[in-house]
């Protein structure tokens, strides 16, 4: 099958767990001896646009004339199978889709956050949960400045996502949900069911020997406040509080906006070390030789991916128990969840952590179970490539109307 993969890449400062997936999934199609194409853009280039560049990017987020060109010629030169589209802001815009029906080839979306009715993408605002645009962009979005707090940031952004809404509905032959929580979430966007299907992210297995565990907890991943940083400061100080000098250690692993405030609360903890940001076979050997892995995200996550990953070297994960976290772990049997935005809540699950290694031992052992139970890579292939054959064989019809070829144009 001959597969051409859609993706803005998210900048290489605040990295996401997007782009992993995406190559992940482009290796693990071409070991088996598909044909991948990649059609990529990267937020690292605005960086190094000019000034008048620069200030076209707003445009450009509701219609990339460049991409919709670049993308429609990439079709016809190599004739593709399938489109899989993943991230298409801010470089990319709804123009692919465009360029997709107008070289009639198929394509499957792999909806990884809430972009499609939310600013911000991750129903986050202000230190909390915020529901108010699930049904679509709101006054709300504009009012709070939803995208990097700025009103005027986010006047494109809700500008794009109702433009090309009926694209959305209309352009793509399968809606691939990374959870059912995610599925649910986004009822509002009313797409035909038959469809939408849910996939879990590909987690590759990891050749990890048996290694003796340590008395630490391993974070990974961005440092934000959504993914509950600040949280998870407040909660270890307050564990450590009741510990003492013998508890455990904390390593975190990654960047992001709240990097220095983080290396600065650690600078005076010696129970707390800095890595930054490592390789994949780096973090993977953390996660291995730790007692747990801990995810605090005070958003409710679309996914999860530490959670597998910890799950695939046989080490349990810790996390908040709201958004897709509730149907990944099973708290009590293979990993541990925590009343959301609690500290005392995380602060005591660390404990038990430190007072009962074996108990953990035991959910490591029944966490690499449910990873080759539910997440085993060789039947996620399959189920993906399924979904390829589905969007093949029952492409969607274009209306007239659906837009010109090229807007800009």
């Amino acid at each position: 099958m001959r597969v051409v993969l859609v993706h803005n890449r998210y900048r290489s400062t605040a990295p996401s767990g997007e782009n992993r997936v995406v190559d992940q999934e482009g290796e693990a199609l071409a070991a088996l001896g598909h044909e991948i194409i990649r059609f990529e853009r990267s937020s690292d280039e605005v960086e190094y646009w000019s000034r008048a560049k620069k200030a076209s990017l707003p445009a450009r987020v509701v219609w990339s004339r460049e991409a919709y060109r670049g993308l429609l010629a990439t079709l016809r030169a190599c004739r593709p199978d399938v489109v899989h589209v993943h991230n298409t802001f801010p470089l990319l815009s709804a123009a692919i889709l465009y360029a997709c029906r107008d070289a009639a080839v198929p394509v499957v979306a792999t909806i990884h956050n809430r972009r499609l009715v939310c600013a911000s993408g991750d129903f986050f605002r202000d230190g909390t949960t915020c529901h108010d645009c699930a049904h679509g962009p709101s006054i709300q979005a504009l009012v709070h400045g939803c995208y990097r707090g700025s009103r005027l940031a986010t006047a494109p952004v809700v500008f794009a996502t109702t433009a090309h809404r009926r694209a959305w509905r209309s352009l793509v032959s399968a809606y691939l949900f990374v959870s059912m929580s995610l599925r649910d979430e986004l009822g509002g966007l009313d797409l035909a069911q038959d469809r939408v299907f849910v996939r879990h992210h590909l987690i590759p297995r990891r050749t990890v020997g048996r290694v003796a565990r340590e008395p630490v907890i391993v974070y990974a991943g961005r440092l934000d406040e959504a993914k509950g940083l600040r949280l998870l400061m407040t909660g270890w100080d307050r564990y450590r509080s009741m510990s003492g000098d013998s508890g455990l250690r904390l390593i975190i692993a990654g960047g992001g906006p709240l990097e220095q405030e983080v290396g600065a609360w650690a600078s005076s903890r010696p129970s707390v070390d800095i890595l930054g940001q490592v390789s994949t076979t780096r973090c993977v050997e953390l996660m291995a030789r730790a007692r747990a892995v801990i995810l605090p995200s005070t958003c409710e996550e679309t996914f999860g991916l530490a959670a597998i990953e910890a799950m695939a070297v046989g080490v349990p994960p810790i996390a908040s128990r709201h958004g897709a976290f509730v149907e990944l772990i099973t708290s009590g049997v293979d990993g541990v969840l925590f009343r959301p935005g609690d500290p005392s809540a995380l602060a005591a699950v660390a404990a038990d952590v430190e007072a009962n290694p074996a108990r953990y031992e035991t959910y490591g052992d029944q966490a690499r179970r449910t990873y080759e139970q539910r997440f085993d890579p060789e039947r996620n292939l399959e189920q993906l490539l399924g979904i390829y054959r589905f969007a093949i064989a029952n492409p969607v019809s274009h209306p007239a109307d659906e837009g010109p070829a090229d807007p800009a144009l």
